[in-house]
């Protein structure tokens, strides 16, 4: 998926495939946002910024590939025992959670650029992909543990996106904000 030309991705998601599906292009959104960060990071020579937010796309586009892997083994489990069907609804848990856990570091991130005139709607942008990607993996993980008994920790994940988002909301708002204000224009 990593090397995979846009194109052939869209069509894929769009065919009647089992995966990719909501659960990869959630972990594309962080792998976007993460790249928009190291771009407006750039831009105020924040280098350990630029470097963590590189570092994070990366990490995320291997997200992406795991859930799609997850999703898969979900649908095969499903000819099997219910046993394997469970197992595998849990582990497909695994790459939505820590989508939402790198979503949370790209606001990190975004929150230590310094608003420029020229990366202001990035940094924007940037806010509302993770804010994109997190919605929809707490979605895909609540999906899978629909039925399941609870898990405390994905429980916990899965509330805290809701942080997340107003988090996101603030550091578009400090770009919209200043923009009105005439202090980036």
């Amino acid at each position: 998926m990593r090397d995979q030309i846009l194109s052939d991705f869209l069509k894929a998601l769009a065919a009647r495939e089992t995966s990719p599906g909501g659960g990869a292009t959630a972990a594309l959104h962080v792998a976007q946002a993460a790249a928009l960060v190291a771009l407006a990071a750039r831009s105020s020579d924040e280098r350990a910024v630029v470097a963590e937010a590189e570092a994070l796309s990366m990490h995320a586009l291997r997200l992406a590939e795991k859930d799609a892997h997850a999703f898969t083994t979900v649908s095969r489990a499903r000819s099997g025992d219910q046993r394997a069907l469970l197992d595998a609804r849990r582990g497909a848990c695994a790459p939505p959670a820590d989508v939402i856990a790198a979503a949370a570091v790209v606001l990190d991130l975004a929150e230590r650029v310094p608003p420029d005139p020229q990366v202001a709607a990035d940094l924007a942008a940037a806010a509302e992909a993770a804010r994109a990607a997190a919605a929809t993996a707490r979605v895909g993980i609540e999906v899978h543990l629909a039925g399941l008994p609870e898990d405390e920790a994905l429980r916990e994940t899965v509330a805290g996106v809701a942080a997340l988002c107003e988090r996101a909301d603030r550091v578009t708002s400090v770009m919209r904000e200043a923009v009105g204000a005439g202090h980036l224009v």
